[in-house]
């Protein structure tokens, strides 16, 4: 089978200066990290690439808690991005709680990347905390 004919799902982590994504492969079995691309003016054309390459069919946008100790402000910014996504993408765009993720994205990274110069890496822990979400979403799909 030719995996180019399947649509794949991409997770994002949203961040105020970095956003992890994830893939979905080809059959929506399985998430891997794929990158960080910084949330700046280029944001959406960088979205909008890997949404063409990789024949995005649908994106799931982890969600922070709503607890006391969260930032509305967050919250708020994430809703507002969500809302640009499917203005400029008109893709489903599906809301996951992503509470704990980033722990146990660098829980999962302290384990398997031996180079501790390679763990520091800033956006390694968004791509990890995005396939984590993807991973979750798929589950409960399946």
């Amino acid at each position: 089978m030719n995996e180019d004919n399947f649509t794949r799902i991409m997770s994002v982590d949203f961040g105020l200066k970095r956003i992890g994504i994830a893939l979905s492969d080809p059959f929506k079995k399985f998430a891997s990290p794929f990158t960080t691309i910084l949330n700046d003016e280029n944001v959406f054309e960088n979205l909008k690439n890997i949404i063409e390459e990789k024949s995005v069919e649908k994106i799931v946008l982890g969600l922070p808690e709503d607890s006391p100790n969260s930032a509305k402000s967050v919250l708020m910014d994430v809703m507002k991005f969500k809302s640009e996504l499917e203005k400029r993408f008109g893709l489903e765009i599906i809301l996951w709680n992503e509470t704990h993720t980033s722990k146990i994205a660098e829980r999962r990274i302290i384990e398997s990347v031996k180079n501790k110069k390679k763990r520091q890496e800033k956006g390694l822990i968004d791509m990890h905390s995005a396939a984590i979400i993807l991973s979750e979403y798929l589950d409960s799909q399946n």
